[in-house]
Parts: C-alpha cells; sequence; structure tokens
C-alpha cells in the first residue's frame, strides 16, 4: 500500500521534526537533553520439542524505544523474542506480527508458533469460561527459525512515550516504517543482519508486511528479505469492498459462500476444494458477465444466474431477487441458517451463533470472535506476566481501537482511489531474486476470503513461480483447528526450509 522514499534511518518516529538549519535564526535553538526513558525486559531460559526436535531457548519481552532525530524517545514498541540457544548468527529469523489494525501478536504467538499455546475447543465450539490450558507447543517453529513477535503501537503491551500522540504511528506508511525501524534496531542488537530473515503477519498483518516490505527492500539501504509469509490474506480492498456501485466484492467472496454452504449442509459437492474450484469459475465467468452488465442484463440471463447463485449460496432465488443478485457478506451470515434460528461467524463460518431473535437483516455479533477471545486474552497476560515475568502497568490490547486510522498511500488521487499494497510484493519479488511468498488461507474466512487473495497476487506484474499457496479447512485463524494448527506449521516450516 505504500510506495516509500529514503529516510534517513535516525529518524525513526513520525512525525519528522524539521531539523535546526531548516528554521529561521532566531528559532533555532540548543537542544535540551533527550528526557530519560528505561526501557522494560524480561528474559527466561526453556527447553522444550519442536518439530521434532529438543532446543534450548531463551524468550525475552522487551521495549524497542524509537526515537525522533534529537534523540527524544518517542514509542516503546514490545517484541518478544524466542532465540536457540547456542546463539547461531546463521541462522533464520523470522519477524511476525497479528493485524486489526489495532490487534496485539497473542493470536500468531500462542495459538500457532510460538513454543506455548492456549487449549481452546477445536470444533468450532465456544471456549467458555476459565481456566484456559496452557500447553508446550509442538508445532512451534523453533527447530527451524528463531521467533520475534512485533506489537505496534497501541497493541499489546506498546506504547507512546510523553506527549507522542497514538496517530503518529496509526496509518499503513506511519506503521510500516516504525516496524521496519523496529527490525533494524533488532538486528543491529542482536548480530543479526546476515541471517536468513523472514517476514509474516495475519489479516492486516499481511497489509502490514507488504508495506514493511517496501521500507525494507524499496530503498538502496536494503534490509533484504528470504521470505514472506502470508496468513489470511488482504493486500487489495478494492476486492473486497462492500459499497454501492462495486461489484469486485460479490465476486470474491462467492466461492466463500459457497464451500459454507456446503459446511452447513446445504449443498452438495465431492469436497470443499472440488465446490471452491466450481464456484471460482462461475464467479469470474457468468456471474461477473452479469454485474458488469448491471440493468442492461437481459432476463434470460439473470434467470440463470440467480439459479446457480441459489445453488452455491443456499440461499433462495425469491430472495436472491430481492437483494438484486448481489448478496453482502453481512446478508449471508444472517440467511444461511435462519430457519435453524442460527448465524454464521465472519473470521470462521463453521461457528454458529444465536441472536436476540431471528427477524435482522445481520447477527448481532460474529460467534466466530466471541468464541476464542477470552482464552486467548487470560492465557496471553498469565503467560507474558506470570511465566515471563514481564512486569508493567500496561494493559495488553489484543484487539483494540487505535484512533482514526491513516489509510493513505504515497503517490496522491490515483493511487488512493483503489486501495492496494500488493504492487510493493510485485516489486520486491522482481527486485529480490531469492525472496518467496507463502499464502495460507482458510476456506470458511470472510474476513479475508480465500478467492481475493488469489486475484490480488495474480495481478500483472507480480512473478508467479516464488509463491505458495496452502489451504486450510477452517477459517481465519485456521490454528484454531488442531488438524490446521499442525498441517500450517508444516507447512511453513517447509517454506523456510526450503530457502
Amino acid at each position: 500500500m505504500i510506495c516509500r522514499t529514503a529516510l534517513p534511518f535516525a529518524a525513526l518516529a513520525l512525525p519528522f521534526p524539521l531539523a535546526a538549519q531548516d528554521k529561521p535564526k532566531d528559532e533555532a535553538r540548543p537542544s535540551a537533553a533527550a528526557p530519560a526513558y528505561t526501557a522494560n525486559t524480561a528474559s527466561q531460559r526453556f527447553t522444550g520439542t519442536f518439530g521434532g526436535q529438543r532446543v534450548a531457548y531463551t524468550a525475552t519481552v522487551a521495549e524497542q524505544v524509537l526515537e525522533d532525530d534529537k534523540g527524544t524517545p518517542k514509542a516503546a514498541i514490545v517484541t518478544t523474542s524466542y532465540i536457540a540457544e547456542p546463539r547461531n548468527p546463521n541462522r533464520p529469523v523470522t519477524f511476525l506480527f497479528n493485524g486489526g489494525p489495532g490487534s496485539g501478536s497473542l493470536w500468531l504467538q500462542m495459538g500457532a508458533f510460538g513454543p506455548k499455546r492456549v487449549a481452546i475447543p477445536s470444533d468450532a465450539r465456544d471456549d467458555g469460561a476459565p481456566p484456559y490450558p496452557i500447553l508446550d507447543n509442538p508445532d512451534s517453529l523453533l527447530d527451524v527459525t528463531d521467533l520475534v513477535f512485533i506489537d505496534p503501537v497501541g497493541t499489546g503491551f506498546s506504547h507512546t512515550i510523553g506527549d507522542t500522540k497514538g496517530e503518529d504511528y496509526w496509518g499503513v506508511t506511519k506503521d510500516a516504517k516504525s516496524v521496519a525501524a523496529v527490525i533494524r534496531k533488532w538486528l543491529d542488537e542482536n548480530g543479526r543482519w546476515n541471517s536468513p530473515k523472514f517476514l509474516g503477519g495475519e489479516s492486516y498483518g499481511t497489509t502490514r508486511s507488504a508495506a514493511v516490505v517496501n521500507e525494507l527492500e524499496g530503498q538502496y539501504n536494503d534490509v533484504a528479505l528470504n521470505g514472506v509469509i502470508l496468513i489470511s490474506t488482504v493486500l487489495d480492498f478494492g476486492a473486497g469492498a462492500e459499497t454501492e456501485g462495486a461489484e469486485l466484492g460479490y465476486i470474491t467472496t462467492l466461492p466463500s459462500m459457497a464451500v459454507t454452504t456446503l459446511y452447513h449442509g446445504k449443498a452438495t459437492a465431492a469436497s470443499p476444494e472440488a465446490f471452491a474450484e466450481e464456484a471460482r469459475r462461475f464467479a469470474i465467468g457468468p456471474y461477473a458477465a452479469f454485474l458488469l452488465k448491471g440493468q442492461k442484463a437481459g432476463a434470460e440471463e439473470r434467470a440463470a444466474v440467480r439459479r446457480e447463485l441459489a445453488r452455491f449460496t443456499g440461499l433462495s432465488e425469491a430472495y436472491l431477487d430481492r437483494a438484486d443478485l448481489r448478496v453482502t457478506s453481512g446478508r449471508f451470515y444472517k440467511e444461511l441458517l435462519r430457519d435453524r434460528g442460527l448465524t454464521v461467524g465472519r473470521l470462521d463460518s463453521r461457528y454458529t451463533g444465536r441472536d436476540y431473535d431471528s427477524a435482522g437483516e445481520t447477527p448481532d455479533n460474529d460467534p466466530s470472535f466471541y468464541g476464542i477471545d477470552a482464552g486467548y486474552t487470560a492465557a496471553a497476560n498469565s503467560y507474558f506476566r506470570e511465566t515471563l515475568g514481564y512486569k508493567t502497568d500496561q494493559q495488553y490490547v489484543t484487539i483494540g481501537r487505535v484512533g482514526e486510522w491513516d489509510w493513505r498511500l504515497p503517490g496522491g488521487r490515483d493511487a488512493n482511489a483503489y486501495l492496494n499494497v500488493t504492487p510493493y510484493l510485485g516489486k520486491a519479488l522482481r527486485e529480490n531474486s531469492g525472496l518467496r511468498i507463502f499464502v495460507g488461507q482458510g476456506w470458511y474466512d470472510f474476513a479475508t476470503p480465500f478467492f481475493a487473495a488469489e486475484y490480488a497476487l495474480t495481478r500483472t506484474g507480480i512473478p508467479q513461480d516464488r509463491i505458495v499457496y496452502s489451504y486450510y479447512d477452517s477459517g481465519h485463524m485456521m490454528y484454531v483447528r488442531d488438524q490446521d494448527r499442525s498441517k500450517l506449521s508444516a507447512d511453513v516450516r517447509a517454506f523456510i526450509r526450503g530457502r
């Protein structure tokens, strides 16, 4: 989402103050000493078995302090690092974060790749009340890579310092600059500049990944990467926009509706893969042609499309007619199982919920989020504060509202008329022959539909031979299903080894 220009590395926070020589002479003053700030940290040694290998490692929670060009502390971004012992400067290191924007890294850390995980139901049931077991995670990637989880400003324990405003960091470009600065700082402090490097994110974290890649590789002072790991991908926001006059979102979400219809027994097919492929062909073919014709489409074509749309969505032709053959995701969640008095989830449409009543147009809430959030929140706080011994008065922000997010990209009107960060990945692939991309998608994810990710990554200018796709029988957070957590771990482990 962001074309970057080179900036001095010392300028780690936004906005960047004017240098003294740029000010009128009567305004130039010797800068006062920067206020002291002591970074908070905690570290523990452990041993665990990951990927079948016994690994001794050090876990460190630490504030990475970002300063302006006068050395004034502006923000403390917390990283949680897991480093295998004895340390090896040539070992791969993987930087990971979640999305939101406003989400802490606990989901990937305690759900998928960290050495400990929280145990919640694997079969799309609510996680209930505490205590939630915190277990060893044999699916952690520590056997093949060191891990650094990053919580951007306003997430996890990360925070601004002094009178710095959160808005200075809340935006596609601002956020990416701060995360890239943390990565450079971590490489400096840990002597890892020549290590193989991987970058990964989930959900908006994939958007962030593309933007951070551009910050790291989009200038001559490169931090070259070996791989980018995209989990539940959203790169092209136009491809999924549900707003009046936009037709592409109906196309990219239809295959997700189809596999959900199949899962809940309202369609028949050999497998989700087979039905998804049928839906892809229909969506990009007859359905796309019908939508693009708008009100010029004829009655016969409309009837044929309506008939197939009913088969893929499980909705009646009468309902589809009333929706003008354009069903938004929110309406689908409510309508698919209305006859059973149930709604389906947005993050994971395997989950079902029961609303106050069955008369509404959209669900009261997302059962696939309130079905997992309590367990992760309790486990993360227990693990960081008690197991790792991190002492802080900050509240851990799992998913919070980080204020008004600045979605603008450099490039003016046209660059911002269609919000899309995929070109950053295309440029990086073209200019770094060793870079590869892993794309992991859940069939039942409406937050970041799999067909929208495929659409974004198959546009012109994006080399196709270094992109690997993997699919899972779950939703946005595929790792909540035990079988898919193991599969995801194996897939990413193979991707890292395949460098």
